[in-house]
């Protein structure tokens, strides 16, 4: 008589460079909106992790920000340190290269996986958008000499290609042990954290050039009455002009940003959300690491 196949569990840092598709590959994983997805780099700003629960065991997954070459601001350098770090302690690491063409930038991030000396899967996301198939073989090996990984795979995080066998797959290389979390679990981030990352989001998606990236949000109410959320939201911006812009002519710009924000809230929370936004001025804060703590950028 065969014996039942023990449980496995652990932890896996997804590791590359901005616009990898990290963070799409998260969420498609868990089957949950865990982490934002913009159209633009470095939209990870902390390290998001999401829970998936397989009939082999359990993965608890990392997303990092992007491993990335600007170092003009201390909030970039911050977010380089977070995701270098995020390498320690976990049981394997997933390098995820676009598939349509590998940069500078992927090569920073597999030189970081081969230094932290952590097990590797390699994950070769965005094949949908590859034209020869026949490309992909030479591409694998060319990247598997560089890192020595345990394993390679295929996906496309949007279309859901590969998507079963990279997660079977990563559960073969965690350690025998039972789940860290509970089955019903997806994440460890709190609704406050969430709702941060969702205005934050919004704030990508509707403004343009450098004005995103000198935001952040900080959530200074949160109240859960019995028939909706009571949320308050606190818009930093760190220029002058760059308020003007978030806010829009006739407020228009910020009424489409609390818009959106409030629907997705009430997706993720499955319950109406009223949604209050400020925008303030706190001029130079990405080069202030001091305050990246009261701000959230702790972790």
């Amino acid at each position: 008589m065969n014996e039942p196949e023990q449980s496995r569990s652990g932890t896996v840092a997804l590791f590359g460079r901005p616009n990898a598709g990290k963070s799409t590959l998260l969420n498609r994983l868990v089957g949950e909106r865990v982490s934002i997805v913009t159209h633009k780099p470095q939209t990870t700003r902390h390290r998001v992790t999401g829970i998936v629960n397989r009939p082999g065991g359990q993965l608890v997954l990392v997303d990092t920000p992007g491993l990335h070459r600007r170092r003009d601001h201390a909030l970039n350098r911050h977010l380089n340190r977070v995701a270098a770090e995020a390498l320690r302690g976990v049981d394997l690491a997933v390098l995820v290269i676009d598939a349509t063409g590998p940069t500078e930038e992927d090569e920073a991030a597999a030189r970081a996986v081969v230094q932290a000396g952590v097990d590797c899967v390699l994950a070769f996301n965005k094949i949908d958008r590859v034209k020869l198939r026949s490309d992909l073989l030479p591409l694998a090996e060319s990247w598997a000499a560089r890192v020595n990984p345990v394993e390679v795979f295929f996906v496309s995080a949007l279309k859901g290609d590969g998507i079963d066998e990279l997660a079977d797959g990563l559960i073969r290389h965690l350690p025998a042990q039972p789940p860290l979390f509970p089955p019903d679990e997806f994440t460890t981030e709190s609704s406050r954290f969430l709702a941060a990352e969702i205005v934050r989001e919004q704030l990508l998606e509707n403004l343009h050039q450098e004005v995103p990236y000198g935001t952040t949000v900080v959530i200074e109410s949160f109240e859960e009455e019995p028939r909706r959320y009571r949320i308050g939201a606190l818009i930093l911006v760190a220029e002058k002009r760059h308020k003007g812009m978030v806010i829009g002519q006739g407020a228009q710009t910020l009424k489409r940003i609390g818009m959106r924000a409030r629907k997705a809230m009430e997706a993720l929370f499955e319950t109406p959300v009223h949604l209050d936004l400020t925008v303030r001025v706190e001029e130079g804060w990405t080069d202030r690491e001091a305050d990246f703590g009261r701000l959230g950028y702790h972790r």
